[in-house]
């Protein structure tokens, strides 16, 4: 289990996503993958993999994790361990570009 932590900017993403009644199917698809996230990180809908652009604020390898598939600007979760023992800080909620 890990706990997870947002930045500033996961927060506000997700808060965009809540807010907008259009952006329903992409709400419950993040929630879902937040949740994998929290108990199972190796779960296979995740795709988890090593984003080699991005750092985090200390040098930690970010990952990303997939919230959708094989839509057009499909949501992802950047995300690295940290900054305790079993916590995860979620970076940013976004669509693929």
């Amino acid at each position: 289990m890990f706990e997870l932590i947002f930045t500033p900017q996961a927060d506000e993403d997700l808060m965009e996503i809540e807010n907008n009644p259009a952006q329903k199917n992409i709400l419950k698809a993040v929630r879902k993958t937040l949740g994998f996230m929290e108990t199972n990180l190796r779960h296979p809908s995740l795709n988890t993999h090593e984003f080699t652009s991005l750092r985090g604020p200390n040098g930690e390898k970010v990952f990303e994790a997939y919230a959708q598939q094989s839509t057009p600007s499909a949501y992802r979760i950047f995300w690295y361990y940290g900054p305790g023992r079993k916590q995860i800080t979620i970076v940013a909620i976004t669509p693929h570009p």
